[in-house]
């Protein structure tokens, strides 16, 4: 099973923070992640991580044609809703394909929460055991 990472730039320490208290979970897993964030978790939490290009170069791209591939099963992407970027559209592309794949999707840490502790009691192991997508 694999998560991806993603964390706006007034995201990324609370991707971090998030990652230091559940990198006991985050551990039994495979983890990718944009380039700023990959690098900021993976210095913070020492878990290894398949990093992609930054957000702003095409690291959200690498992560939505993963998705397309249904290579990726979690996403855990923390957005800033109150200042909006430039790449936004990028941000509703992506959101956008989750649903199309059926890949659950947190966009704030309250959720976050709910999924990783989803994936300890083995709750989303859906593909894993078979399931097909809906």
């Amino acid at each position: 099973m694999t998560i991806a990472l993603i964390a706006h730039d007034s995201k990324k320490e609370l991707m971090v923070q998030f990652c230091i208290a559940y990198c006991g979970i985050l551990s039994k897993y495979n983890i990718c992640a944009t380039g700023t964030t990959g690098k900021l978790v993976s210095e913070a939490t020492g878990l290894n991580i398949q990093r992609y290009l930054s957000g702003s170069q095409g690291g959200d791209q690498q992560v939505c044609a993963r998705i397309s591939c249904d290579e990726i099963d979690v996403l855990l992407f923390f957005r800033d809703p109150i200042n909006p970027k430039a790449s936004e559209p990028n941000d509703m592309d992506l959101l956008r394909l989750c649903d199309v794949h059926n890949v659950p999707v947190a966009t704030n840490i309250a959720t976050a929460e709910a999924l990783i502790l989803a994936l300890e009691r083995g709750d989303l192991d859906w593909r894993e055991i078979g399931h097909p997508h809906i």
